[in-house]
Order: structure tokens, then C-alpha cells, then sequence
């Protein structure tokens, strides 16, 4: 247990003592310095100790206080310098919004610029709820941690995000404060336990059809008086997404010169090239119809960089805000798109997935390879070479299926209106097929039928007497000629 005892050490120029705290652990000892001092009458004159009766008590005081801090915890194993911090610190306050901001700083120090911009978001947004920038660690109660969280209850993403930012910061203040081995805790509450973090809302999808990527591609560019148009850079700058695969903007931004080879683009995806072991490693090859898209941002100045973007835009941010702005020039100018549904840079990655798995047949594997998404075989991905071609074979289909046909997507055949496959023929073929439990009691294949009644009343004639009454029959009506189908339900009378 440590000792302490109330000394003075050397007389300043002004005759006067500083008071301090010796204190001895392990025969060890540390001087702290006290706010008192006294002059020669306050001092024993033949062993200089304290005789001033209220620089005493007030040592004194000062001197339980410890002790009883003391006593609650285990010191044999502390150094005495261990001691004195718990006594100084270990029951101050630290603050969370200071601490917040190193913890920003470290994040952009390690290249994590990007997430880091979401960190600050939250805490400041926590701050606003709690009216000031010097929000405590004590003032994080499961009380206020919870009402803040109801505050951001109308967001759709930040009601989850901004709270799994703030608890990931508080966790590793806990791990930079608190020392659970000796016992000297600095933060000595933990609302999160207590608190349940919302999830955010499911985004609508944003991919679009394969016609209307063709009439944002071959929509003519609004009128402007720049030099450069925005609209003529989001319209390029989505090209490069749709036909590279879905790159990020992000990745498009930072390219290197060394990053392009014969043709090929080699890069490390920044979204998780932190997080994966493979740095998120990925290779397209550009396809022929992007060399002038290509050629025409090249920076062909001893810059490091592939293209001229960092030329006209100052920051990733500043160049991912400007495509979107120029894609939504064409969108509401051009297209007619009302605000709020225009298109983005992300709109084009989704439709690169989407056709590649809706009309181009991939798996939803080879979609996540070609997106450069994380694998569940990460081990593999460490050990072995990979082949990129396959992603290069899907991506051509993608560009063929978008801008070397006229065909329709799939999810405008699915939203066909009902009425329009009513209107065949008598000189198609339609045949249609009756099911039972899965099973098939009749199929009739013909011309001569001149709406989807005249097909049910056909086969519901051919029913046999052995399906019980108030069944439900299954019935599947295909035209062969337009290669459609639909399918009905009928009870049995």
C-alpha cells in the first residue's frame, strides 16, 4: 500500500514554499505537486516540516480522498508511477468529442479518408443533438445515446450508420483508456448494452433497364457554356462504369499510369482493399468501345495519374458530385426524369450486374466476381493466380447485350400489361396445360383460339371426374408464336 506524507522540497526566489504529496509505493517514490505553498512561518524551522494548520487539512483531506481511492482497487503489482496517474486521472472526465477527432485523424492518417468523412458526420451530428462540441464521456448514457438515435429515426441510412460509428469509436476509447489488467478505468460506463441500433432502410434498386440505358447513351447533351460540360462528364464518366465492369468512381479517380498495360486496367478497389487480404486486387480489359472515351481523359503530363480528372477536380468527392450532377442534367433536361429519380454513377454498376445476371445469363458468383466483391474462398484468392478473363468474357456480353441489340429487357417482358397477350390470333399457336397438385391432367396445343377464356373453358372441359369439387387447378397458357406465357388459377365447380 502506498504512503504518503505532506513535504516541501526547495524555497522559490520569492521566499516561498511549494506544497507537495510524497508518495512512496513499493519503496519507490514520486513528489505530487500540490496548489499550496507557504513561507518560512508555516514551517517547522529545524526540519522544514508544514506546521500551517490550514495547508494541513487541506493535505489531509487531500491525502483520505486517496487512500480511499486506493483501498478499492489492487496495487501490489503498480509502479508507483501507475499510482500517481490513477490518483490524477483515474476518476477524471474524458472528452468524447476531442477524442472523436484523433480518432478521425488516425483513420485519414491510415488512408481511410473516405470512412473517415462518415465518422465525422456522425459525431457532429451527435453534437448538434447535444448542443455542444465538447460532449463528455459521461454524458454518453444509454438515455441520451437512445434519444439521439430517435432523432435520426426519418434518415434512411444514418440511423444505423451514425450510431455504429459513435460505438466503434467508444470502443476503442476504451481500449486506449482503460487498463483492465492494473485497474485504472478512465471511462467507467458503457450504454451500449442498453442501446439497439435500428437498421437502415433497404435502397430502392437502382439499376435500369437495358432501353433506358440506351436513351440516356444516345440522348443529346443539354446546352451549356462551359468549356468542359458536367453533362458531357457524367455522361463519359458512366460510360466507363457500364463498360468496365461497374468500376467505382473512386477507383476511376485514383488510377495510375502503372495501372494501365495492353489494354488492361489493373487496380485495387479502395472501398476494401484495406479490409481483404487479396488488397481487393482486380484486372478488366478495356473494351474497344471506350478508346475514345479513354484517349480523350488521358493525362498525358508527367502526372501519375491515368486520367486528367485530378486537372479539373480538386478531390475525389468534388469529382464523384460533378459526374452526378451531369448525369442528372441529361436525366431531367433531356430525358424529362423528374428530381429525385434521376440517375447516378451507382445506377450504372447496379444495371451492369443486373444485365449480366437478368439477360446475359451469369450466376450471381460470376456477377460478384466481375464487381470485384469480396469471396467467400478468400484463402484461395490468396494462393492462386487468378484468371480475370472470365470477367472480361461476361463484361463483352454485357456491352453487346446493351448497345449491339434492340432487345428488350426481361423485367419490361415480366411488366408486359396483362391485356397486350390477350391479343392473339386464331392463326397463333397457343397451348395450354392443366395442373393438379403439380401433376398434368391435360394439354391441348392449337390454333384457332381467340382469347385466354376460350383456352381455360378448353381444358377445364377435359378435367377429369376424379378432382374433388372446390379444388384449385393450376393452368399454365402459352402463346408459341410471340414465346409467352402466363398463368392462371380456376376452382373446380
Amino acid at each position: 500500500m502506498a504512503t504518503f506524507k505532506i513535504v516541501v522540497q526547495k524555497q522559490r526566489t520569492d521566499g516561498y514554499w511549494p506544497v507537495y504529496i510524497r508518495v512512496v509505493h513499493n519503496r519507490k517514490p514520486f513528489f505530487m505537486k500540490t496548489n499550496k505553498m507557504v513561507d518560512n512561518k508555516g514551517l517547522v524551522k529545524s526540519t522544514n516540516e508544514i506546521k500551517d494548520p490550514y495547508v494541513r487539512k487541506a493535505c489531509d483531506m487531500l491525502i483520505t480522498n486517496y487512500i480511499e481511492r486506493l483501498n478499492k482497487v489492487d496495487t501490489k503489482t503498480w509502479t508507483v508511477q501507475e499510482v500517481v496517474q490513477f490518483l490524477k486521472e483515474g476518476t477524471s472526465d474524458v472528452c468524447f468529442s476531442d477524442y472523436a477527432r484523433q480518432y478521425q485523424a488516425r483513420m485519414i492518417a491510415d488512408g481511410h479518408a473516405r470512412n473517415a468523412r462518415t465518422y465525422e458526420l456522425a459525431y457532429q451530428h451527435m453534437e448538434r443533438y447535444a448542443g455542444t462540441t465538447k460532449v463528455m464521456f459521461s454524458h454518453l448514457t444509454s438515455g441520451f445515446i437512445n434519444g439521439w438515435i430517435k432523432s435520426l429515426s426519418s434518415t434512411a441510412r444514418a440511423k444505423e450508420q451514425y450510431p455504429v460509428c459513435v460505438r466503434q469509436i467508444f470502443k476503442q476509447a476504451l481500449l486506449d483508456y482503460n487498463d483492465y489488467d492494473t485497474g485504472l478505468l478512465r471511462i467507467t460506463t458503457n450504454p451500449w448494452p442498453k442501446v439497439k441500433i435500428p437498421k437502415c432502410d433497404t435502397p430502392r434498386q437502382r439499376a435500369i433497364t437495358m432501353e433506358e440505358c440506351r436513351a440516356f447513351f444516345t440522348a443529346p447533351l443539354p446546352e451549356s457554356d462551359r468549356k468542359f460540360p458536367l453533362s458531357e462528364l457524367g455522361r463519359d464518366v458512366a460510360m466507363m462504369i457500364l463498360c468496365l465492369a461497374g468500376i467505382n468512381t473512386v477507383d476511376l479517380f485514383y488510377l495510375e499510369k502503372k495501372n494501365y498495360n495492353n489494354g488492361i486496367i489493373s487496380y485495387e478497389r479502395r472501398k476494401t482493399r484495406t479490409a481483404r487480404t487479396d488488397k481487393a486486387y482486380f484486372e478488366i480489359r478495356v473494351p474497344n468501345i471506350l478508346n475514345d472515351i479513354i484517349e480523350k481523359y488521358l493525362d498525358k503530363t508527367d502526372s501519375p495519374y491515368l486520367l486528367n480528372f485530378h486537372k479539373r477536380l480538386s478531390s475525389y468527392d468534388s469529382f464523384n458530385a460533378n459526374v452526378n450532377v451531369g448525369i442528372r442534367q441529361i436525366c431531367e433536361k433531356v430525358l424529362g426524369i423528374e428530381h429525385g429519380k434521376s440517375y447516378s454513377a451507382y445506377t450504372f454498376r447496379h444495371t451492369w450486374a443486373t444485365v449480366a445476371q437478368n439477360e446475359c445469363g451469369a450466376s450471381l458468383a460470376e456477377v460478384d466476381f466481375g464487381l470485384n466483391h469480396a469471396h467467400k474462398t478468400k484463402m484461395a484468392r490468396i494462393y492462386v493466380k487468378i484468371d480475370f478473363t472470365p470477367a472480361w468474357v461476361l463484361n463483352e456480353k454485357v456491352i453487346e447485350k446493351i448497345f449491339f441489340t434492340d432487345d428488350k429487357s426481361s423485367a419490361n417482358q415480366n411488366d408486359e400489361p396483362e391485356s397486350e397477350f390477350f391479343r392473339f390470333s386464331a392463326k397463333q399457336l397457343v397451348k395450354g396445360t392443366l395442373y393438379f397438385k403439380g401433376r398434368i391432367l391435360n394439354t391441348i396445343e392449337d390454333v384457332g383460339f381467340n382469347n385466354i377464356e376460350e383456352v381455360i373453358n378448353a381444358l377445364m372441359k377435359k378435367l377429369p371426374d376424379t378432382i374433388p369439387p372446390r379444388s384449385m387447378v393450376q393452368i399454365r397458357i402459352e402463346n408459341i408464336d410471340k414465346q409467352q406465357k402466363k398463368d392462371y388459377i380456376r376452382m373446380v365447380r
